[in-house]
């Protein structure tokens, strides 16, 4: 199975990487899948459902935007995420940390216990290329639209990695017909609340 959208990184790679990403929205999904597929290598189709679990109470040494459980086409098995965000100059700079769980339900256990609480839930569906080192997914994200998502993995997040990755993802937004005013600097949770 592939588990996760970095699934052909080796493993272990992705935790030691900074995600640079941005994503726009799309008013025709399938010219859009079109255009990709003939610039970008298919990688897969994917079925991601997530769960945001946040402390009940806020604790300084948890993340404010708390921990994502991802299932992915129905397995039991879960991918467990943590993420230290930030936005810089109209993309996510993300330090991000994944790790799977056998058994989602027995960990999303352990979160109640721990004072933990689901606090938003998302589905997203589609298909992922890359086109070198960019990582490119077209989905629907159930009750909000269409996007486009693009990400490079960094090695680090100083002012220059960051520059030059912004400037090649708007570049490969550009080459594949969607204007950087469909840019959404929010994030999906955000705009699932709305």
């Amino acid at each position: 199975m592939v588990f996760g959208s970095h699934a052909y990184i080796r493993r272990g790679e992705k935790n030691k990487m900074i995600e640079i990403e941005l994503k726009a929205w799309v008013s025709d999904p399938e010219e859009t899948k079109a255009v990709v597929s003939a610039l970008a290598s298919l990688k897969r189709e994917f079925d991601k459902e997530d769960v945001y679990w946040y402390p009940a109470a806020p604790r300084s040494a948890v993340p404010n935007f708390g921990v994502r459980i991802r299932r992915e086409d129905r397995s039991a098995r879960a991918l467990v995420t943590y993420k230290i965000k930030e936005r810089r100059g109209g993309v996510e700079v993300n330090d991000e940390r994944e790790f799977e769980a056998s058994d989602r339900e027995p960990f999303e256990a352990l979160l109640g216990l721990l004072g933990f609480r689901i606090g938003a839930r998302k589905r997203k569906k589609g298909w992922a290329w890359t086109m070198g080192d960019i990582t490119v997914e077209l989905c629907e994200v159930y009750g909000v639209g269409w996007f486009v998502e693009l990400e490079i993995l960094a090695p680090s997040s100083d002012e220059q990695t960051v520059r030059e990755a912004r400037s090649r993802l708007l570049s490969f937004l550009r080459e594949i017909g969607v204007s950087e005013d469909k840019i959404e600097s929010r994030y999906y949770t955000e705009m699932l609340k709305e």
